[in-house]
């Protein structure tokens, strides 16, 4: 006779599935909200990570970037379990603010370099006229960043 699993147990199984199905949907979501919504210059596909964006922009097709002006924290290679979080939270706060947008736009800098040392092509991004960058610091998810070294976010 097969065993019956505990309350507990099938509300971590419930919790678990719900998670990988918001992982497999969020970027589809994602995704048509950034063709469909208004913007200017290239249109956001997906959110990678805080400071990160998969861009499709006219000509050039899909193109990584990397968001100017702040640094979240890691969530692909984190030096501890709080900043793997903050990092998170910082991908979830972009995620939403996509979604929940009127109009975004997107931007590459008037001077400096086009793309940084992973390739990545450096943009800033508005959303619905507030900068992101500033956006993100002052609500504690970013750091302020100009390039060089970073701060680590584990205490």
């Amino acid at each position: 006779m097969a065993r019956r699993s505990s309350p507990p147990e099938r509300l971590l199984r419930l919790a678990l599935w719900l998670c990988i199905g918001l992982a497999m949907v969020m970027p589809a979501a994602t995704a048509a909200n950034g063709l469909l919504k208004p913007h200017l210059g290239c249109a956001v596909l997906l959110v990678v990570d805080g400071d990160t964006v998969k861009l499709l922009c006219p000509g050039e097709g899909i193109r990584r970037a990397r968001l100017l002006g702040f640094d979240t924290p890691e969530i692909f290679s984190p030096a501890c379990l709080a900043e793997f979080a903050r990092g998170i939270a910082a991908m979830a706060w972009l995620e939403g603010r996509l979604l929940a947008a009127r109009h975004y736009a997107v931007a590459a800098p008037e001077t400096g370099p086009a793309s940084d040392r992973y390739g990545r092509r450096l943009v800033s991004l508005r959303i619905d006229g507030l900068d992101v960058a500033g956006d993100l610091t002052a609500r504690g998810l970013a750091r302020p960043y100009a390039g060089g070294r970073r701060e680590g976010w584990c205490a």
